[in-house]
């Protein structure tokens, strides 16, 4: 409900007025697009390694994922037309978002929920969760970190003859991050709730499914476009943003009231 919407008012006011000298108007359409793309795509993937990081539930973790992944279901595309066309000159074509929704999204929650079907129809739940499951543990976080090596050999170019502009692009990145951390783990405090929900509920608020935000700027605007320049920044920004969030939540995990054990 804010990030989207705090992302592009930061975009606009950094692009169009605070770093208008150094940008065309040109590169501030394609940046501000890049920004509200990142921000539009929540979080699915890294939220669980911080979620972890934190020593956060979950299970609360894994219904907010789902959660996120039903929402972009329905309103990424509208909401990344809607800004993009009110804070930039650039239109953005409704099939080709909707292509990206549903080859990021919709094809492999669809893949996953009917092989976990089979699967446990043939060898049992307990077979699935207890043997399969862990084995595949290092082979999602083998893939992610694959995918982010790949997304900067790909810009490694993109990226160094354009360090400056990387650099303007990451302040309003970083700003929302911390904006959007900042509000929903304040919101968790003043609703005392127990750490292990306000920090994967603080960390999901602020982190983005970058892997569909720079297939979508590089279907839209090319791979050499600002547009793609901007959501891999927010990649580079992710990461040691992130990590600094997570331990903002360790150090402040004493605000929170202490999870009750109920015994039977």
């Amino acid at each position: 409900m804010v990030k989207p919407f705090s992302m592009a008012l930061l975009a606009w006011a950094f692009f169009r007025i605070i770093f208008a000298v150094f940008i065309t108007p040109a590169e501030a359409d394609q940046y501000i697009a890049g920004c509200i793309i990142l921000a539009a795509a929540p979080c699915t993937a890294m939220v669980f390694v911080w979620s972890h990081l934190t020593k956060g539930d979950a299970a609360y973790t894994l219904v907010q994922v789902s959660v996120n992944d039903l929402l972009m279901l329905v309103l990424f595309v509208p909401i990344v037309q809607l800004l993009v066309h009110g804070a930039s000159s650039l239109t953005v074509p409704f099939s080709v978002l909707l292509t990206s929704v549903l080859v990021f999204v919709v094809v492999p929650l669809i893949a996953g929920a009917f092989l976990r079907v089979l699967l446990v129809g043939k060898r049992g739940r307990t077979w699935f969760e207890e043997s399969l499951l862990p084995r595949l543990a290092p082979v999602t976080i083998a893939a992610l970190l694959g995918t982010l090596v790949l997304i900067f050999a790909f810009q490694a170019d993109h990226i160094t003859s354009r360090f400056f502009h990387v650099l303007l692009i990451a302040v309003p990145i970083t700003l929302q991050v911390y904006l959007n951390a900042g509000l929903a783990y304040g919101l968790m405090k003043w609703l005392k709730v127990e750490h292990a929900v306000a920090a994967p509920g603080a960390l999901i608020g602020a982190s983005n499914f970058f892997e569909l935000a720079v297939a979508t700027a590089i279907t839209l605007f090319g791979p050499d476009s600002g547009a793609a320049l901007a959501t891999v920044v927010g990649v580079l920004v992710e990461v040691p943003v992130m990590l600094s969030v997570c331990a903002a939540c360790n150090r402040t995990r004493h605000w929170f009231p202490v999870a009750e054990v109920q015994s039977r």
